[in-house]
Formats: structure tokens, C-alpha cells, sequence
């Protein structure tokens, strides 16, 4: 990207109303400049091709079972399995074989990038969410309730996530040792619950910045109560840096959904998640029999990770002005 696509790109996402002559750009030209600047850049294009390709895998899970006839927990033991019971590899109807129990591993496989979208996607969001909220108030009213909030966050901040986590799901159980709340549910508020505080501090420090700018006096002065100034003046200036860290923290939430999983506190068996399948893999080890027991989730995790971090880091060097490429 040249600097001075980026010096435009930059002066019409972020610059301040500081008196300048210059007219700001209309809506719809900003937004094509940023389209074109995004498609410009290559950890763009790679990580969202990648995270594209996640999401068609996903969408693909029921096409997939119904072309194979294999369902995501449904188990085949009389074709998949030898009479030594161990996992059949790769053919007969199994394109990456069978699981120890004799179910579709590409099929699983499939179902678990659906589980690690809906739980990270919404986790992420309702964690942005909240963030947002908190910084906001944090960063625009200052004094005494800010100190407040951010000793909250630092508080918050220092709770262990496996640990919490733990605690937390085991409060999910009725007397029975039945849950409470769906599995997925527990799993996004748990998740959200640890990674707003992220956005909190990133929303309080920027809010704190542009509080005293030219932009908010000049609101102040025309009347604009404090409701009008944060959702109409500050928020939207924020908005990209938010985008930008939204897209840092949902490869870290997905990691994070299949670590519970995999400690068997996440996504119950037999439904399929990338983390309960990998940690039966090397429960039963019957992976050095047939690799793709274990390759196919780690892949796809590794794959979905790596294409979102790709494409954060991409979006970080568009949208964040502070962001040295």
C-alpha cells in the first residue's frame, strides 16, 4: 500500500474536524477507498480467503453428511471399525477415515467449524459489546467512577480462565447432574466474560484521548448532551481500532472454547467440537493408527486460527493509524 493511500485512508477514517478547509469525504467515496485499500493489502486477501474457506466448511457440514450419509454422532462399527476395533483410515465411504467409535472424521470435522463459529463469533461480539459500554463510561466521565471501573478490569483481569472456567461450569449442574443452561451458551457467556475487559481498556484509553479533542468541545458546545457525544462523535472515530481488535480476539476465543472442550468442561461428546475430538484422540491414542483421528481437527483449528490472525493483522495495518507495518 502507498503512503499516500494510506495518508487518504487514514485522514478519512480518523482525522478530526481541527478547522481544516477541506471538505470530509462523502460516505460512500470513504467506503470505497477503503475497500480498494483493503483489497490492496496481502495478510488481507490471504487471511480472508482462509477464514472464507472456514466458513464454507461450516456451511458445508450438513451437505456433507447428506451426501455421505453419515451424521455427526452416529457410528458405523460394522464397516469402520476392524474386528480388532481399531479405526479404519482414509476410503470406503470415510474420506479421512473413522474415529474409535466408528463415526465420519470429515464429517465431525465439518460439524466442529460450526461449533467454533457460533461460539466465538458471538462470544467475541458480546464481549465487544460490553467493552465498548464499560469504556465509554470509564473514559468519558473520569474521576472517581473511572478509577472504579479500572480497578474492576484489573480485578477481572486477574482471575485464571481455566480455573474460573471450571468453577463456573460446575455451577451449571442441577441436583441430577443434569445442566442448567446449554452446553454452547455457558460456553459464549464464559468466554465473553473474560475478553471484555480487553476492550474496556482499549475503549477507555481512546475515549480518554478524544474526550478533551476539538470534535467533543464543539459538540459540548452546540448542546450535545453526553449520550449525543458518545454515540455520535466519539464512538464512531473508535469504531475501526474496535474492528480491528474484534478480529484479534476471536482466533484467541476460538482457542479458548477448544481448550474447554478439550479439558471435557466445553462442548459435551458425542457432539462434535475440534477440542473434544482432538482430546479423544490422545486419550485413546489410537491416532498412530489412523492419523486423521487426530490431523483433521488440529488442522482445521491450526487453519482457522491462523487465517484470522492473518487477517486481524491485515486489517490492523489499514485501520490502525498507530500500527507500524
Amino acid at each position: 500500500m502507498s503512503d499516500s493511500a494510506s495518508d487518504r485512508l487514514s485522514d478519512s477514517l480518523w482525522a478530526l474536524p481541527l478547522g481544516a478547509d477541506a471538505a470530509p469525504a462523502s460516505p460512500a467515496g470513504s467506503a470505497r477507498l477503503l475497500a480498494r485499500t483493503l483489497w490492496r493489502t496481502l495478510s488481507v486477501r490471504v487471511g480472508g480467503a482462509i477464514v472464507i474457506l472456514v466458513v464454507l466448511a461450516a456451511l458445508a457440514a450438513p451437505v456433507a453428511a447428506a451426501l455421505t450419509g453419515h451424521g455427526p454422532t452416529e457410528q458405523f462399527r460394522d464397516v469402520a471399525v476392524t474386528p480388532e476395533g481399531l479405526p479404519i483410515g482414509p476410503g470406503n465411504g470415510f474420506a479421512l477415515g473413522a474415529d474409535g467409535n466408528g463415526r465420519d472424521v470429515l464429517v465431525r470435522t465439518l460439524y466442529g467449524a460450526q461449533v467454533s463459529l457460533l461460539v466465538g463469533i458471538p462470544a467475541t461480539t458480546l464481549a465487544l459489546l460490553i467493552g465498548t459500554f464499560v469504556g465509554l463510561v470509564a473514559g468519558f466521565v473520569g474521576g472517581r467512577s473511572d478509577r472504579l471501573i479500572s480497578l474492576g478490569i484489573d480485578v477481572a483481569l486477574a482471575f485464571p480462565f481455566v480455573v474460573t472456567a471450571l468453577g463456573l461450569i460446575a455451577l451449571n449442574r442441577s441436583d441430577s447432574g443434569e445442566p442448567l443452561l446449554p452446553a454452547t451458551l455457558v460456553v459464549v457467556l464464559i468466554i465473553a466474560l473474560f475478553s471484555w475487559t480487553y476492550f474496556a481498556r482499549i475503549t477507555r484509553a481512546e475515549v480518554v484521548r478524544l474526550r478533551s479533542s476539538p470534535l467533543v468541545e464543539a459538540a459540548r458546545m452546540s448542546g450535545a448532551g453526553t449520550a449525543r457525544i458518545l454515540l455520535r462523535e466519539i464512538l464512531p472515530n473508535i469504531a475501526p481500532l474496535l474492528i480491528v481488535y474484534w478480529a484479534v480476539q476471536l482466533p484467541a476465543n476460538i482457542i479458548a472454547e477448544a481448550t474447554l472442550s478439550f479439558l471435557g468442561v466445553g462442548i459435551q461428546a458425542p457432539d462434535p467440537s475440534w477440542g473434544n475430538m482432538i482430546s479423544d484422540a490422545q486419550r485413546t491414542a489410537l491416532y498412530q493408527v489412523q492419523p486423521w483421528f487426530l490431523a483433521a481437527p488440529a488442522l482445521a483449528l491450526f487453519l482457522t486460527v491462523a487465517g484470522f490472525n492473518t487477517l486481524s493483522a491485515g486489517l490492523r495495518q489499514v485501520l490502525d493509524p498507530r500500527h507500524q507495518a
